[in-house]
């Protein structure tokens, strides 16, 4: 593939997982789930997608911010969810490699670790009326952590799985 195919390639490689992920978003707002102390975003089942292709780095980190427009914390929201998404998406990236059993798990648990620290922290701060103490942080990231493990569990093992085994990344890799 020539190198201006490859580019385009990765940017519509990202565009399609930011587009799917504010999708998948605004799908588990509809339930009430993608936002708050305890969340279950189906989108964040995509987060696995970095171990395939970097495209999905940017990819990711864009799709958070339009999902989390429509966040009751807002701007808060859009910019250290999002900043969460980021750090989870390039550290898996990095981690890669590291397999068990062939099953990237460090980088399945990077969006739980980043998003239990930072969104915990976010929600502690903007929603947790009174003085935010470090037992107020530990409950809302062990919330935070618990409702992202789920889904990277139950959502990112088959997906990884799923896109293994199509390798349609395989066939334009970057």
């Amino acid at each position: 593939m020539k190198k201006r195919q490859k580019q385009i390639t990765a940017l519509v490689h990202g565009a399609m997982i930011a587009a799917i992920y504010a999708a998948a978003t605004y799908l588990s707002a509809t339930f009430g789930i993608a936002y708050g102390n305890l969340q279950f975003r189906l989108s964040e089942a995509l987060t696995v997608l970095s171990v395939f292709t970097p495209a999905a780095v940017p990819g990711l980190t864009v799709g958070c911010a339009l999902g989390n427009l429509s966040s009751p914390m807002g701007i808060w929201d859009i910019l250290f969810g999002s900043a969460a998404t980021l750090l989870a998406a390039i550290t898996a990236r990095m981690l890669r490699r590291i397999t068990f059993k062939g099953l990237p798990i460090l980088s399945i648990l990077m969006p739980v670790v980043f998003n239990a620290l930072i969104v915990g922290a976010e929600i502690a701060f903007l929603l947790i009326e009174g003085e935010t103490t470090a037992a107020v942080f530990a409950v809302s990231a062990l919330e935070v952590g618990a409702g992202e493990l789920a889904v990277c569990l139950a959502g990112g093992i088959p997906l990884f799985y799923a896109v293994k085994k199509s390798k349609i990344f395989e066939r334009n890799m970057l």
